[in-house]
């Protein structure tokens, strides 16, 4: 099984790589406690998708620690590699979304089945032992099936700014049926919901313990001609600011479904999930992290 791990993202927000900046005294970074989790649960081959000019200082700081350990492959996203019926602008340098880093990722994954996870996001080891599981299973479905590992909402928040969620919905078999995408999500302790979003001017309440999306997901090889299709139209779509659209994982997975052209199986974790958005989301990240070595859920340096 492999691991495909989204890279390529300029941190604009952040203020540098955010990707392989160390958060522990050894020098690991968040990326460093993904992959761990995800050799725990039975993965043996991690491809980073990241933008080519990047390689030299992910294989310094993190392939090279990585390998004996795990096998380390990488993707490139760049803009100028799309699929046919879209123009892309040629100044464009924003990655056109997370559809088109994960299908920049095809021939290196293959056949493999594949779970997809972001590099700047804490998940907790228990959503990779869920989706190994689930993948190493064997599926006799009419169309493909694939699964998402959801997270509680009031689980996922910032306490330094708002973010953005995809509200998940599910029937009664518990397949994912919609995901609407959220912006400007906060706590609010003065509302029976415990959180709110911001639409327009004014905010609404939101259930915090609503499941979303995390972006995390197990796949097959089944979903790449669905990306093509999700870029396609994203690009072409009346009004589309070709220069800053994004082709969204999330959103290409709706419209599978939607289609009848897949189903997806949701999981779900009661981790709290933690990341860094802005610089300073990286002191609660650190405290989170030593507490969890302090507990002895990893080791005091993770690759010694």
């Amino acid at each position: 099984m492999t691991l495909v791990v989204l890279a390529a993202g300029l941190g604009s927000r952040y203020g540098g790589l955010k990707q392989i900046d160390p958060i522990t005294k050894h020098g690991n970074f968040i990326i460093d406690f993904s992959v761990y989790d995800a050799i725990q649960a039975g993965f043996d081959r991690v491809v980073f998708i990241i933008k080519p000019e990047n390689e030299a200082d992910f294989e310094e700081t993190i392939g090279a620690r990585l390998r004996g350990k795990i096998k380390v492959e990488y993707a490139y996203q760049t803009p100028d590699v799309h699929p046919d019926g879209i123009t892309v602008p040629a100044d464009r340098t924003k990655p056109l979304g997370t559809s088109h880093a994960l299908l920049c990722a095809e021939k290196v994954v293959g056949d493999d089945k594949f779970a997809v996870v972001n590099a700047d996001d804490f998940y907790g080891r228990e959503m990779y032992m869920k989706i190994a599981e689930y993948l190493k299973e064997d599926r006799k479905t009419s169309v493909p099936t694939f699964c998402m590992v959801g997270y509680i909402l009031k689980n996922t928040m910032s306490p330094n700014g708002t973010v953005t969620r995809g509200i998940c919905k599910t029937n009664s078999e518990n397949k994912l049926t919609s995901i609407v995408e959220t912006f400007k999500i906060r706590p609010n302790a003065n509302i029976p919901e415990g959180a709110e979003s911001l639409e327009g001017d004014e905010w609404k309440p939101l259930d915090e313990n609503s499941i979303v999306s995390m972006n995390c997901w197990g796949m097959t090889k089944e979903v790449f001609p669905y990306l093509s299709e999700n870029i396609v139209r994203t690009f072409n779509a009346p009004g589309a600011d070709t220069m800053k659209c994004e082709a969204l994982l999330p959103t290409a997975v709706y419209e599978m479904i939607e289609a009848g052209k897949c189903e997806v199986d949701m999981l779900t974790s009661d981790a709290h999930w933690f990341g860094v958005t802005v610089r300073e989301d990286k002191p609660t990240v650190i405290a989170e992290i030593n507490k969890l070595i302090e507990d002895g859920v990893y080791p005091d340096d993770l690759w010694a």
